[in-house]
């Protein structure tokens, strides 16, 4: 029996949030920012369940799952205003267009090269999905195509070392004087430290009524989306359904949405949370051979990445600049894509930057659901 009775929801949740807590301080660390506070909660709820600290199943694991993982997907959305995307992304569009295809590409050539077994269908859409939109894809695909949560572990833990050598790959290719006379830029290459690859959030003020309000707002369209998932059949689907509830509210009112302060806040808490549940229920014995061969599918999708969207540059003369910002806004999210830009003094391209990754936060679920159902 583990230290702590799986009735104990009061000890397993002051468990679950030190877990998250120690994620966002990570998070904010050198170490944290070049590993991923998430990757660390899902190893600190592992050893403490191997350990036999905590137990593997457990009714507020359960609970996570299946009701707080749903309300926190729209607040990762609501930001999604196509009509705003469009008209700010400019040219970097195109580059993160193509960098999106070049990730489908990669994961569809790496499938039928790399034997990953039964496993190797949902591994391909959920790092389609977490390579174009980030963690709220990641996680919302692993769900639609019923990755269990020993294989999601797996699953991330493999992707983590890919995605540290990507960013570092991001940040070192415009310094290649080799690859520059390949694809020329309009820009200043400067010499980059990654450690300065930080960005200063500004102050937020946290007011109870808009917390309860976000909640609330959550809760109701993963409400209403389920309720309509079941009416029509679609149970398997209704994080997706969900997530096109999500973006439709988010277009609704726009205006009102951009006064939020706290939805991404709240909405990255539940998936922290989530994924120490994830760690807190994994048995150690997954991880054999199976995870090298995750590691080495993971590195050729993001190879043959890179190689796709870098010729496609040369073939169209996109500036090389834009080609590193569409793929970071692809492949590492928002921050990183903005931090990668500030830091080369590319300030032109911070706002499309970002835009462009929102938008992959908005297609990245139907893309990597596509493509696993399309290998399966």
């Amino acid at each position: 029996m583990p230290l702590i009775n799986p009735d104990d929801s009061l000890s397993l949740c002051a468990v679950m949030f030190g877990l998250t807590a120690m994620g966002f301080w990570l998070d904010g660390t050198a170490f944290g920012r070049r590993t991923s506070g998430a990757l660390w909660i899902i190893v600190g709820g592992l050893l403490l369940s191997n350990l036999g600290v905590v137990p593997f199943e457990a009714p507020v694991y359960d609970f996570t799952f299946s009701h707080l993982v749903p309300m926190a997907i729209p607040l990762l959305l609501l930001r999604a205003d196509l009509r705003r995307i469009i008209r700010e992304s400019g040219r970097v569009m195109v580059a993160f267009l193509i960098a999106s295809f070049a990730v489908v590409v990669g994961a569809i050539v790496g499938f039928h090269l790399i034997p990953m077994g039964p496993i190797g269908a949902k591994v391909a859409g959920v790092y389609t999905g977490g390579w174009i939109g980030g963690t709220v894809s990641f996680v919302a695909v692993s769900q639609a195509v019923h990755m269990t949560p020993a294989e999601f572990t797996l699953a991330m833990g493999a992707s983590s070392p890919v995605s540290i050598a990507a960013l570092l790959l991001l940040i070192t290719l415009p310094s290649l004087a080799i690859l520059r006379r390949f694809i020329p830029t309009k820009f200043d290459v400067n010499e980059v430290d990654s450690t300065d690859l930080v960005i200063e959030a500004q102050p937020k003020s946290y007011r109870a009524a808009e917390l309860a309000g976000l909640i609330t707002l959550g809760f109701a369209i993963s409400s209403i989306g389920s309720l309509f998932a079941d009416a029509m059949g679609w149970h398997d689907y209704r994080i997706v359904v969900i997530s096109v509830l999500s973006l439709i509210v988010a277009n609704l009112v726009p205006g009102r949405i951009r006064r939020l302060t706290l939805d991404f806040d709240v909405g990255m808490f539940v998936m922290y949370m989530f994924f120490a549940c994830v760690g807190m229920i994994t048995n150690a014995n997954i991880f054999n051979g199976e995870a090298l061969l995750l590691v080495l599918y993971a590195t050729l999708m993001l190879a043959i990445h890179f190689v796709v969207l870098l010729g496609a540059a040369k073939l169209l003369r996109i500036d090389l600049a834009d080609a590193v910002i569409g793929s970071a806004a692809a492949v590492m999210g928002p921050a990183p894509t903005a931090a990668i830009a500030s830091a080369r003094g590319w300030n032109e391209l911070v706002t499309p930057g970002i835009m462009c990754a929102i938008f992959g936060k908005a297609i990245a679920t139907f893309i990597g659901l596509g493509v696993a159902m399309l290998l399966r």
